[in-house]
């Protein structure tokens, strides 16, 4: 006899995604596995985010479209567990609406967290693209073969050894619904405008994770997003929610560390050096030069010799912001990736 499956419960936030949401939501439509209901939440688009939204969705009663409201990204935690409340699924899954799914995402997570319920969260690979660029910028997480051993979460809060040098990509993230109200839902912790990190690290306390190893999804990127407009904001929240997770920790659980406070408080700094160089490139991009060279200059003089290789390229960015040049060829021209 074979056990009916769990219904899933897709969270999709969408705001402005008038050309992408149409896409997203097809790849949902198209996942070898049924059992879902998506739950889109439009937070208050200027565009015709709502229309698309509504054209995509038609003729699908799994697909509910709720229009509120902006509430923006520093209330995004409302939004998320606005769509919680209304969700009737045994699982929780991630889309935002510039995303999508590859088309067994749901099936082959569904099948390990039905076949162990001692997973209380699964999360896996996915690979970014510019716009609709066929071409993949990056794949995350970034360190997989030097922090594999920490991405299954076992022991609790293992995973926090990883934190400093991955990006965990939500749109890859299944919860089980059980486990998120244990801990009241979605978090957010301000002024970071997410909630994936906050979220993820309160449920690390609770039980094992499953990483797929296998591309599950794109992540969308573009240079005027909120990680590339907001990325000063997102170090300084991010910051904060390590700091109050370390502190929130026993000192049984910090023996699970690779890492004390003070390693936390360097990797800051290099961070931040770091995060001013690349918000240079960003307003670059952007025409913003002197932004640009705001941003350059902050990364040079911060923090003496630390990261002279980032300091490098702010001063190689602070050269092309006062001759108007498109540092995105010089990129290209040295492999790293374009994001134009």
């Amino acid at each position: 006899m074979t056990l009916k499956n769990p219904l899933v419960s897709i969270i999709t936030s969408t705001y402005n995604h008038e050309k992408y949401i149409g896409e997203c939501i097809d790849s949902v439509k198209a996942q070898t596995f049924s059992e879902w209901e998506m739950i889109i939440i439009n937070d208050g688009s200027t565009d015709k985010t709502l229309e698309a939204a509504q054209i995509a969705a038609e003729g699908d009663s799994r697909i509910h479209v709720i229009h509120q409201e902006n509430k923006g990204i520093f209330k995004l935690a409302e939004t998320y567990n606005k769509a919680l409340d209304l969700s009737k699924g045994e699982f929780i899954a991630i889309l935002e609406g510039d995303d999508y799914w590859e088309p067994q995402k749901l099936e082959i997570q569904v099948e390990v967290m039905k076949k162990d319920n001692s997973v209380i969260m699964g999360w896996g690979k996915a690979v970014s693209r510019v716009g609709f660029q066929k071409e993949v910028y990056q794949v995350h997480p970034v360190q997989e073969e030097k922090h594999l051993q920490y991405f299954t979460n076992d022991p609790p809060v293992n995973l926090f050894n990883a934190v400093f040098d991955n990006f965990f990509p939500p749109l890859t993230f299944i919860i089980r619904k059980d486990a998120l109200m244990k801990i009241g839902g979605f978090i957010q912790v301000l002024p970071f405008p997410a909630v994936d990190l906050s979220t993820m690290l309160a449920l690390s306390k609770l039980g094992r994770f499953y990483y797929f190893g296998q591309v599950l999804g794109t992540w969308r990127i573009f240079p005027n997003q909120t990680t590339k407009t907001l990325n000063l904001g997102i170090l300084e929240g991010g910051n904060k929610i390590i700091v109050d997770f370390y502190n929130s920790l026993s000192e049984e659980q910090k023996k699970i560390l690779n890492f004390d406070e003070d390693f936390i408080w360097d990797n800051y700094k290099k961070r931040k050096i770091i995060t001013y160089a690349r918000s240079g490139r960003f307003k670059l991009i952007r025409h913003d030069f002197k932004g640009a060279r705001k941003d350059y200059i902050q990364a040079i003089k911060i923090y003496g010799f630390k990261e002279l290789t980032w300091k490098l390229r702010a001063f190689t960015g602070l050269i092309f912001s006062f001759l108007h040049l498109d540092v995105e060829l010089l990129a290209k021209w040295f492999g790293k990736g374009s994001l134009k």
